[in-house]
């Protein structure tokens, strides 16, 4: 019996990661972009409040969620979208007011640290009152805004994601004009730049620290409604938001506007790249990373100014 023909075996061909186009690359990376600027708006939010009181609201991230399911309850109610984003910044700005008066007031004034976990323990409060009041499932958002994209320079690029960039854009502008060239800006500069000094002046620390609050708050409804139409709105919708959030106002610095936006452009482009690179287990990964290395190399952030302290 004839053996069988000897046949020469393939080639073991190396595991070479194919490149990737360029064009698929850069629209990864914009859309990543587009999307830190969300993390921006919400670390910007930090920044209004620590400028005047030193502190921060460590419950933000609920604020964006409750702000959109108030937004939300307005629409379903029959209000008219145009009405409805007026009013979702009401309710964030008093929302804002509330973690003011009941988490960081006293604390400020018995110069503790307490408002750390006040405004931790109201923002969980402010989970519980969600599930139980619209419950725990994800609902839509609607929205006028058209979903389809449109191509601009190689990169296709959908109408929600050029409004969140508006709204970004938009409200921070609004802010920093608000500051600079109205007499209760002057008074929150002035409360930055030095505290006592402004109460001597005659200026209330306490009113414009309930002013920053108030601002923060309606930054987190602005993040809210231009995130809604893009994730849907869930008690869970915010919980990695305020970490990402908090990682670029430390990245930045808690005193740089302009660095706030550079650093969530940069953070949201290097999460899609970990998540095509890496898996999407790791796309929280720049985040963390970065944080890890500001608060080890530089902790004013790499846009902030060091603080001198009197002693």
């Amino acid at each position: 019996m004839a053996a069988p023909p000897v046949t020469a075996a393939a080639p073991i061909q190396p595991n070479i990661p194919i490149p990737m186009d360029s064009s698929i690359l850069l629209q990864i990376c914009v859309s990543g972009a587009l999307m830190g600027l969300v993390y921006a708006l919400v670390a910007y939010g930090f920044q209004l409040t620590y400028a005047t009181s030193k502190s921060i609201n460590f419950g933000q991230g609920e604020l964006v969620m409750l702000s959109a399911f108030c937004s939300l309850t307005l629409l379903d109610a029959g209000l008219p979208y145009w009405l409805m984003v007026p009013g979702g910044l009401l309710i964030g700005a008093l929302l804002g007011l509330v973690v003011e008066r009941a988490a960081v007031r006293l604390a400020l004034e018995q110069k503790s640290e307490g408002w750390i976990l006040l405004t931790i323990i109201l923002g969980l409060f402010g989970f519980s009152l969600a599930e139980n009041i619209w419950g725990r499932d994800d609902r839509p958002f609607p929205t006028p805004i058209p979903s389809d994209a449109f191509h601009f320079l190689g990169v296709d690029i959908t109408w929600l994601e050029v409004a969140v960039a508006i709204g970004v854009f938009g409200i921070m502008g609004l802010v920093e004009l608000f500051k600079r060239k109205t007499l209760l800006g002057k008074a929150f500069e002035a409360v930055s730049a030095d505290r006592d000094a402004a109460e001597l002046m005659g200026i209330s620390a306490r009113h414009t620290v309930m002013l920053s609050y108030a601002l923060s708050g309606m930054v987190a409804a602005v993040a809210g409604i231009l995130i809604s139409p893009i994730t849907t709105v869930g008690p869970t919708m915010a919980s990695m938001l305020i970490l990402k959030a908090f990682s670029v106002a430390v990245v930045a610095g808690l005193n740089s506007g302009f660095g706030v936006v550079l650093v969530g452009l940069a953070l949201g482009a290097l999460e899609n790249l970990a998540s095509l690179y890496l898996g999407s287990g790791w796309r929280e990964a720049p985040g963390l990373a970065l944080l890890i290395m500001a608060l080890a190399l530089r902790p004013n952030g790499i846009f902030g100014q060091a603080t001198i302290r009197k002693v």
